[in-house]
């Protein structure tokens, strides 16, 4: 497992329909080794701290492997390494094999995973199509928040080292199954709590189980 592009933006106002919105989903490839805080990299900054960024989501990663089936999906959008937002374009990490709770090594820096990506509108501007939002989300192909816990550096070429495999086992894509189906099944009602004791799942996913549970129960 490696980096193959480290990806950074700073916000930036762009015109969506009959207004101007800001955003940092427009990022670009950087060479050199870049610094990792707790709360984002170097040369990055999020625009809407309300939805995006803070610790839970402060790096962002998603697989270079994704790209070839979202170029079958939109042939005619050229895709430069960035285009989803990621922070980190990735060999070798996938949604359906790490679990919440994974810590990396990555340069000097560790991360630990948090969460998937779950799109706003603005990753419709970026493609110039709305019908990402739920193609991506019904894609399983979400990429992968982490928590910063260690701050370091990290470049283009790095490999990604795994430290710690949690034991809960659930996985990203768990987490997006989970969230999509509203299967009334012991199995789905176990992995939600499952999910809830997962300690490095932020609360807003904990308490949105929790009440999905409540609901599954009722019905």
């Amino acid at each position: 497992m490696k980096v193959v592009s480290v990806n950074v933006g700073l916000p930036k106002q762009v015109s969506y329909g009959k207004r101007q919105v800001v955003t940092s989903i427009f990022k670009e490839p950087v060479e050199g080794r870049v610094k990792v805080t707790t709360l984002n990299l170097a040369g990055d900054a999020q625009a809407d701290l309300s939805v995006h960024g803070g610790f839970d989501k402060a790096v962002y990663s998603y697989p270079e492997e994704h790209y070839k089936y979202w170029k079958e999906v939109y042939p005619t959008i050229v895709m430069p390494f960035g285009m989803f937002g990621e922070n980190l374009t990735t060999q070798g990490l996938y949604e359906d094999k790490v679990n919440i709770g994974d810590q990396y090594q990555i340069g000097s820096s560790r991360l630990v995973v948090t969460q998937p990506r779950m799109p706003c509108y603005k990753l419709g501007i970026k493609f110039g199509r709305m019908d990402i939002l739920e193609k991506f989300v019904n894609s399983r192909r979400p990429g992968i928040y982490y928590k910063v816990l260690e701050e370091g550096e990290l470049g283009a070429g790095d490999n990604i080292k795994l430290l710690y495999k949690d034991k809960n086992n659930v996985t990203i894509n768990d987490i997006v199954s989970l969230y999509i189906n509203d299967r009334n099944d012991e199995g789905s009602i176990s992995k939600m709590k499952k999910a809830t004791k997962s300690k490095f799942l932020p609360e807003p996913w904990k308490i949105y189980f929790d009440q999905k549970i409540a609901q599954l129960q009722k019905s």
